[in-house]
């Protein structure tokens, strides 16, 4: 093995440190200060590498290892964000291991063809702003500056505002968009955040496709009446009426769409809110997700059909609205074969396998030939205290990634 564990392990104990939480857990939210610690902390050791940091509009860093020809770089690298009272690997694997690749070509004195790059992702997580994957859509060109006014965290600071209190320039944003072919090709290291590979006893996972989703926000208006006073035949009750949707997503995504269709309805609030109090409003939160684009196009019609048929039924008002709708996207072929002959090579067994979370590496997909890999998480548990993948699964991911960099860097056509 190449790759050096005990470095590793020491790379993702002090990045938990930024934003530590009682249990193991970290909350590290975009653009805080701990943020600025942990990105302060992989600074330092990529320029201790020999590598010149290079920080855009938006804050999205990456370093450059030159290669010997005047090429377009592989790129590698993940995010150091988290969700409130998250983990210590989501996203940070990936960067912990893509600086772990370059300590090694340094050490073994291994020069490439083409530049090697290391990224870190501003804003993957949507927890403090609501919206995520913003680093990766920004290198898209798909964020315009205004934009960034319009999307607060609860304190009600703007990201525009946070931008420039950490010292970055929301303005210049265009400068960091990225044309398609400036990069080579771009890998993503990840925990699996699901069940398959411990459940298949499985060490590597190479990702054929990204989930995306459709969400969208309902709200369900019937009519606040008193418990006791309203006979049954006369109640507008709006949270009847959501557990109709509830049971009526569930179902759709189970039997009605697509073989990878996934339905979820991820929150109910409920007002008035008091036991004797028929509720007048319901607001749902579902969020539907294929690889299959078709099936999930059909899974969202029949979701609004049931909206319909709903409020009909119920005598109730049903509003939506569409927060996202994005497409699913297939990763690059010769990425994923690529990545399939290194595990191969290395002896590890492995599983072609979906993603149904989303990644920044969907959108580079625009921009570069992308593919990713995925190690086991314990228990299928992720954005929580007790996510958890083994030091020895990380490092079989790391020696996948530098194996498959390797081959990427050199070649010339």
């Amino acid at each position: 093995m190449r790759v050096n564990l005990e470095r590793i392990q020491k790379d993702l104990e002090k990045l938990a440190s930024f934003g530590g939480v009682e249990g193991g857990g970290v909350s590290r939210l975009a653009f805080t200060q701990e943020d600025k610690g942990a990105r302060d902390y992989l600074q330092k050791a990529l320029e201790g590498e020999g590598l010149q940091v290079m920080v855009d509009a938006f804050g999205n860093m990456r370093a450059r290892r030159a290669g010997n020809k005047d090429l377009s770089p592989v790129m590698m690298g993940s995010h150091l964000d988290t969700v409130p009272q998250g983990g210590r690997f989501d996203g940070t694997v990936g960067v912990v291991v893509a600086l772990e690749v370059i300590r090694v070509l340094n050490e073994l004195w291994l020069k490439t063809a083409r530049p090697v790059e290391v990224i870190n992702f501003a804003v993957e997580e949507s927890s403090r702003f609501g919206v995520g994957t913003l680093g990766s859509k920004v290198m898209c060109g798909h964020i315009p500056v205004e934009k960034l006014k319009t999307w607060k965290d609860q304190q009600g600071i703007s990201l525009y505002e946070a931008l420039q209190e950490f010292g970055l320039t929301p303005a210049a944003l265009p400068a960091a968009r990225v044309k398609p072919g400036e990069i080579y090709a771009f890998i993503e290291t990840h925990i699996e955040q699901g069940r398959v590979l411990e459940a298949e006893k499985l060490p590597i996972g190479i990702v054929s496709s990204i989930a995306a989703p459709t969400r969208l926000k309902v709200f369900v208006r019937g009519r606040a009446d008193h418990s006791g006073a309203t006979p049954m035949n006369l109640r507008e009750d709006a949270l009847a009426a959501a557990a109709e949707i509830i049971l009526g997503v569930e179902r759709i995504a189970s039997r009605e769409a697509g073989e990878h269709t996934v339905g979820t309805v991820g929150y109910a609030r409920v007002s008035p809110g008091a036991m004797n109090v028929i509720p007048g409003l319901v607001e749902l939160g579902i969020d539907i997700r294929d690889i299959n684009k078709e099936s999930k196009d059909l899974a969202v019609k029949k979701v609004l059909a049931l909206l319909e048929n709903v409020a009909q039924k119920r005598r109730v008002r049903i509003e939506h609205e569409i927060l996202a709708n994005e497409n699913p996207v297939a990763l690059s072929p010769k990425i994923i074969s690529a990545l399939e002959r290194s595990t191969q090579a290395l002896g590890y067994p492995y599983k072609v396998m979906p993603s149904g979370a989303g990644h920044d590496a969907m959108y580079m997909a625009e921009l570069t030939q992308v593919g990713m890999i995925f190690i086991p998480s314990k228990d299928g548990i992720s954005h929580n205290p007790a996510e958890f993948s083994s030091w020895e699964d990380i490092s079989r991911g790391a020696e996948v990634l530098l194996e498959t960099v390797l081959k990427l860097a050199n070649e010339t056509d």
